[in-house]
């Protein structure tokens, strides 16, 4: 019987069965179920194949040997990309620093006291339709948002690209929700000003 979830059922309560149960197949059908999945996940935030797949080869580990803490709380879906999720942050996390690594604070627009732009950035949204800006903006924004700090950049791939929760990022990486808001605030900062300063026109 599937458990029911709210309104959404756990169409993986099968799987999760298997699993506890020590299945000989079900580790096949979590690979094939969630392997490309998590893999995908890794890329948007570590950038790189090998570590993707690292990645989502150590998650799909991970949930093997866990699988008896999994506690139904939320669909095995999320708990399993909030896995992934923890151990891309951990691996970005262990590359080494660039020597020259941006601080968000030297490079963020300066804010007034109520949290609002004391400086404007230039508008260049308008142009955002132009198809020679198309090419120009992907290659910019994967600049900016791989010049991130790791901090900052896996709260926001995850939060805008992955569409994940706040609660759901706070317990992949190991900080409170306040902590994932701010940081994806500040990412969103930084971006918006680094593409302001690289698109605006001449």
């Amino acid at each position: 019987m599937l458990r029911t979830m709210g309104t959404q059922q756990d169409v993986d309560a099968g799987l999760v069965a298997a699993l506890r149960g020590g299945d000989p197949d079900a580790g096949v059908q979590l690979v094939e179920r969630y392997g490309e999945r998590l893999y995908r996940l890794a890329m948007r935030v570590t950038g790189t194949r090998d570590d993707a797949e690292e990645v989502a080869q150590s998650a799909l580990v991970t949930a093997v040997r866990l699988i008896d803490t999994f506690k139904g709380d939320s669909s095995f879906g999320s708990w399993i990309e909030r896995l992934a999720a923890g151990v891309a942050f951990r691996t970005l996390s262990r590359r080494p620093r660039p020597a020259a690594e941006i601080s968000l604070d030297d490079v963020l627009p300066r804010l007034d006291g109520g949290g609002r732009h004391f400086e404007p950035m230039s508008d260049w949204s308008a142009r955002i339709d132009t198809s020679e800006l198309q090419g120009e903006l992907h290659q910019a924004l994967t600049a900016a948002i791989d010049a991130l700090p790791s901090d900052y950049r896996v709260p926001l791939v995850l939060h805008d690209v992955e569409g994940m929760s706040n609660g759901d990022i706070a317990e992949a990486l190991g900080i409170g929700p306040g902590a994932v808001r701010a940081r994806v605030h500040r990412a969103r900062l930084f971006l918006r000003k680094r593409l302001s300063d690289q698109l605006a026109p001449a």
